[in-house]
């Protein structure tokens, strides 16, 4: 069973998906993790916002590869829609409380919208693989 995931995850469009995602969650880690060590009190809520980011990147980058269970990559990639959603409303309706920009400010603008593209193509990724694994 767990062979199978991993063969139909990591297969054709997943693999390029598998590394987009782990480009983020590599940029994501180091940006934050600089964020919080150098300047946590010019903006901590967009900087644990960006950790946070960071953390959803790195499970769905695992997930997505076959390395945990399924329902993970599904909840990583419905947590980082959500995220994305949520903070790209805030990040327009309170700028105030993003004196800093995340990687979800502005729904992914300064990333060229991929991060709210990014967890579409993998939800449906996932639908599609699932359709895979259910014929034996």
């Amino acid at each position: 069973m767990g062979d199978s995931l991993e063969e139909t995850t990591r297969s054709g469009p997943g693999r390029m998906l598998i590394a987009v995602y782990g480009i983020f969650a590599l940029a994501a880690t180091a940006r934050s993790a600089v964020q919080l060590a150098s300047r946590f009190d010019q903006a901590p809520l967009a900087y644990v916002l960006s950790a946070f980011a960071a953390v959803v990147y790195v499970v769905a980058t695992a997930a997505l590869a076959g390395a945990v269970p399924r329902r993970l990559a599904y909840l990583a990639c419905g947590v980082e829609l959500a995220g994305v959603l949520l903070v790209g409303v805030a990040s327009l309706v309170f700028p105030g409380a993003f004196p800093d920009a995340t990687v979800w400010s502005g729904f992914g603008s300064g990333y060229l919208f991929i991060p709210l593209v990014l967890p579409v193509l993998g939800l449906l990724w996932l639908r599609h693989t699932d359709g895979t694994r259910g014929t034996r």
